[in-house]
């Protein structure tokens, strides 16, 4: 543990769900109002992932991702399993009917405190569209697992930005290239 660890954590500035805080030579930020994050790994009984890509403002670009989102952002005392099928069925039109967690995560521990749960989805029904909800233009893709990392290589080339929790499903491919 370092020095830092043990001096008061200043508040820098709070919004609606984040704030940034400062403690000893450290800034970061974190989720506020005890928000968590839910990131479903969605696969069918076809062995095809659910992956969505939308525009994300602080890259300035569309990001190709897992299907995720926020854990009591408007029901205090949400479970993560129930917030993570409601995100799924939202963002992609899908809705499982077995969802369960893997542990909590976090993807960038030197700058955001905030971790998420990874779930996992399966025995999928398809109940509409999918694309969000309030104008997010979610736009969903259904991709075998086989073709996972061709499918992320195209995506990136067209420009788009990749999410680091895809690495879950290239990671076997990139030890086998090494």
């Amino acid at each position: 543990m370092t020095k830092d660890a043990e001096l008061p954590v200043e508040t820098m500035w709070e919004g609606k769900y984040i704030v940034a805080k400062k403690q000893g030579s450290w800034e970061y930020v974190a989720r506020a109002r005890g928000i968590e994050a839910a990131v479903i790994l969605a696969v069918d009984d076809e062995g095809c992932v659910l992956l969505v890509d939308q525009f994300r403002m602080p890259l300035g670009r569309r990001c190709l991702e897992l299907p995720a989102g926020l854990v009591g952002d408007d029901v205090a005392g949400e479970s993560v399993a129930i917030a993570a099928a409601r995100e799924l069925e939202e963002e992609t039109g899908y809705h499982p009917g077995r969802i369960e967690s893997f542990g909590t995560f976090h993807s960038s521990p030197g700058m955001v405190s905030e971790g998420f749960t990874l779930m996992r989805a399966t025995r999928l029904v398809k109940t509409g569209p999918g694309g969000g909800v309030d104008g997010e233009d979610i736009v969903v893709h259904r991709v075998p697992l086989k073709e996972v990392g061709a499918f992320v290589a195209a995506k990136r080339a067209e420009g788009m930005a990749i999410d680091v929790k895809l690495l879950l499903l290239l990671g076997a491919g990139i030890l086998a290239a090494a």
